[in-house]
């Protein structure tokens, strides 16, 4: 199955003015998303829409210091009340250790269903 393309950003929690949601459109990759230094929230989210409606068979993270992710999924088309499904359940990407020592910051993680 050909990846679906991202088509926009919908609303993000924060973001660095040099480095903003819309990197996560980038085809190459390159730029990483990261929250405003003067937030110093804890918790970044970003919302995300498909180029189209499609049955998700896998996902590839590529992280740039995050602790922990998840990722829930949802339909536009779904009213505004409706939760999001749980995609990916809470998962560490750096461990404490790792997070103190500014160690282990970059890499990619796949995950598809019934594995992470």
């Amino acid at each position: 199955m050909a990846p679906v393309k991202i088509s926009y950003v919908v609303s993000f929690s924060s973001q660095d003015p040099k480095y903003p949601a819309e990197n996560l459109l980038s085809e190459d990759g390159i730029q990483p998303w990261l929250g405003c230094p003067k937030d110093h929230c804890r918790q970044l989210s970003v919302e995300l829409q498909l180029e189209r409606a499609s049955l998700i068979g896998f996902v590839d993270v590529g992280n740039y210091g995050c602790a922990f992710l998840q990722i829930e999924v949802g339909r536009s088309s779904w009213p505004c009340d409706q939760p999001y499904l749980t995609l990916v359940p809470t998962v560490t990407l750096m461990t404490p250790a790792d997070s103190k020592l500014d160690q282990n910051r970059y890499g990619v993680r796949m995950f598809k269903e019934g594995k992470d």
